[in-house]
């Protein structure tokens, strides 16, 4: 892997050990900071930051952000892709808007818009573990990978531009759902007298465990809680994005498997 000149765009409970990765791997790095606390740690780190927009995207090869969501990407999208060279790439960590790219880039066409949704959190990232998906021309999807391969294993390209968010958007529907189906089982199983934590100890060595039910371990686990963990629900992907952070989940409306559903021999997904 060579060094590029990155740009990065939210050093925050996400970004930040993103950065220390970036910085880890030796790449030329401008990180976007206004805050006197974010500043002070990046000092600390040895890396350069600005105050300025337009200074964080000049001459960069790869411009990579990592902010809350579609309404503070906006914010600061059009002036950060006017300071971009011809050629760089422009890469959203954002769970959002395909459109609010495919809109970038139209009004860009010299800059290249990949979309990067990640699934994973700041362990993963510091461990270089984290889960990207690429969207966009496939040039700019390798040069994107070059720099989120310093935090990230796997790298997955998907396609085109906003194939990496439609991705995300599927995944998000079956972790929302596995989480209601477990939550369902789980107290399907109190109902026939197994208690939540060896009803899960025994499902994830059998053909019912899941990554859903792998994470939920421990002695507060309930049917309750796990629906309680589970997020908003949204009715339309024309939803994706409202509220939204670079690693934000959706629950979809899915309609309660009965208990005489579940007893059936002959229910199957």
């Amino acid at each position: 892997m060579g060094t590029l000149r990155v740009g990065f765009v939210g050093a925050g409970r996400m970004g930040f050990p993103m950065v220390e990765r970036l910085a880890a791997a030796g790449h030329d790095l401008v990180v976007y900071a206004r805050r006197a606390e974010a500043e002070a740690d990046l000092t600390r780190l040895g890396v350069r930051h600005t105050s300025e927009l337009a200074e964080v995207a000049a001459g960069a090869d790869v411009l990579l952000l990592c902010v809350f969501s579609d309404e503070q990407l906006t914010g600061i999208a059009n002036p950060l892709a006017a300071a971009l060279p011809d050629g760089a790439v422009f890469a959203s960590h954002v769970t959002g808007r395909a459109s609010v790219l495919r809109s970038l880039a139209d009004g860009f066409p010299a800059i290249h818009v990949v979309d990067a949704p990640v699934s994973g959190g700041p362990g993963e990232i510091a461990a270089g573990r984290l889960t990207v998906l690429l969207g966009g021309l496939p040039a700019a999807r390798a040069r994107a990978a070059e720099a989120v391969s310093a935090y990230a294993d796997p790298v997955i390209e998907t396609g085109e531009l906003g194939t990496a968010l439609a991705v995300k958007l599927v995944n998000n529907f079956l972790f929302a759902a596995n989480t209601q189906v477990l939550a369902e089982a789980i107290r399907l199983g109190e109902e026939l007298g197994v208690a939540p934590g060896e009803m899960l100890s025994a499902l994830n060595h059998m053909s019912g465990g899941s990554q859903v039910s792998r994470r939920c371990t421990g002695p507060a686990v309930s049917s309750r809680a796990m629906l309680a963990r589970s997020p908003t629900s949204w009715k339309s992907t024309s939803d994706i994005g409202r509220g939204s952070s670079p690693t934000s989940t959706w629950t979809p409306a899915l309609p309660t498997v009965t208990r005489a559903q579940a007893r059936s021999p002959s229910t199957r997904s």
